[in-house]
C-alpha cells in the first residue's frame, strides 16, 4: 500500500523524534513567555507610562517650536510697526517744522520729540507686551514638563 492512504507507514526515526520534541519545547518555552508578558500587569503599565511621556515631550518640543515661530513673527510685525510709526512721526515733525512761522519754540519741541523718539523708538506698551508675552510661554513651557 502507499503512504498516502496511512495503512503501512513507516517507523518514525528516535533521532528526528528528540530533534521535533526539541523544537516543540522551544516553541512552548516562547509561548509560556509571552503568556507571562501578557500577565505582567506593571510591566504594561510602566511601558504605556514611558510611551505616554515620550509623546508628551515630543508635543512640548513641537508646541515650544511653534511658539517661537510666532513670537519672531510678531517680533517681527511689532518691530516693523515701530519703525513705521517713528517714520511716520518724523515725517509729520519735519512737516511741522517747514509750515512753522519761524518760531523757535516750536521748532524746539520738534526737534526734541525727534530725538526722544531716536532714543527710544519702542513704545513702552510694546516692550510691556512682549515681556508678558514672554512669561507666558514660559510658564507655559515649564507647566507641560511637569
Amino acid at each position: 500500500m502507499s503512504e498516502k492512504n496511512g495503512s503501512a507507514r513507516a517507523k518514525p526515526d528516535v533521532a528526528a523524534l528528540r530533534e521535533e520534541i526539541k523544537r516543540t519545547r522551544a516553541e512552548l518555552g516562547e509561548t509560556v513567555q509571552a503568556l507571562a508578558a501578557k500577565a505582567d500587569v506593571k510591566a504594561r503599565a510602566r511601558e504605556q507610562v514611558e510611551l505616554t511621556k515620550q509623546k508628551a515631550k515630543a508635543q512640548v518640543h513641537d508646541a515650544t517650536g511653534k511658539v517661537r515661530e510666532v513670537a519672531a513673527a510678531a517680533v517681527g510685525a511689532a518691530s516693523e510697526k515701530v519703525r513705521h510709526a517713528t517714520a511716520q512721526a518724523g515725517d509729520r515733525a519735519a512737516g511741522a517744522a517747514g509750515r512753522s512761522d519761524g518760531g523757535s519754540g516750536a521748532l524746539d519741541r520738534v526737534q526734541d520729540a525727534g530725538v526722544r523718539m531716536r532714543r527710544n523708538p519702542i513704545p513702552f506698551a510694546a516692550v510691556l507686551a512682549a515681556g508678558v508675552a514672554l512669561v507666558g510661554i514660559v510658564l507655559i513651557v515649564r507647566g507641560r514638563r511637569k
